[in-house]
């Protein structure tokens, strides 16, 4: 792949030399090939990482019901459950976000939405990095994150949306301090 990926970048800087005249010579459009295939082979991996990212995951609805008691409407999903007010209007903020993350993101496990601006949404990353993308992606402070058994619990915003997440078994994922810590998930007080 980085050979063709150089050849085809070769040919690509050759035609835009060509296109507006441009004073390089073949030596000149050799090396920025060479020197710019890393940074496009990263460009391509960080698009299709972001396309993974907003790739629809299909989840078949195993039963939804409604609690008059409690005012919630639950919907249970093969591998996650989403729990709405029955007074929140499906298309609020949280209740879009919470929407879009059930049908996106294969980490979530549950969403709560008691409210139009407030997200409760509990996940389970599969590792250090699903993990970092979250916090990144809500905007947690890791300073401010909080253990407790198997979970890490946080608050953090989408938008015009609090979230309170639970990151089930992130503890387990966090054994290796150092790599947390060098990928900016624990403060340097943590231990």
């Amino acid at each position: 792949m980085s050979r063709d990926l150089q050849h085809r970048l070769h040919a690509s800087i050759e035609t835009a030399v060509v296109v507006d005249d441009l004073p390089l010579d073949r030596r000149h459009i050799e090396a920025l090939a060479v020197q710019l295939t890393p940074q496009v082979k990263a460009l391509i991996a960080q698009a299709v990482a972001d396309a993974k990212d907003d790739a629809p995951i299909q989840y078949a609805i195993v039963g939804t019901e409604v609690d008059e008691t409690a005012g919630v409407s639950t919907t249970t999903y093969a591998q996650c459950t989403s729990r709405i007010n029955v007074l929140v209007d499906e298309n609020s903020p949280a209740a879009l976000l919470a929407a879009k993350f059930r049908s996106r993101q294969p980490d979530v496990v549950a969403t709560d939405v008691p409210s139009a601006t407030y997200l409760g949404l509990t996940v389970r990353p599969q590792s250090l990095h699903a993990w970092a993308w979250w916090v990144h992606r809500l905007a947690l402070d890791p300073s401010a994150l909080t253990r407790q058994d198997n979970a890490v619990y946080g608050v953090g915003s989408v938008g015009q949306v609090a979230v309170h997440v639970c990151g089930d078994g992130v503890p387990e994922l966090l054994t290796d301090t150092a790599a947390a810590r060098l990928m900016g998930l624990l403060a340097e007080a943590d231990q």
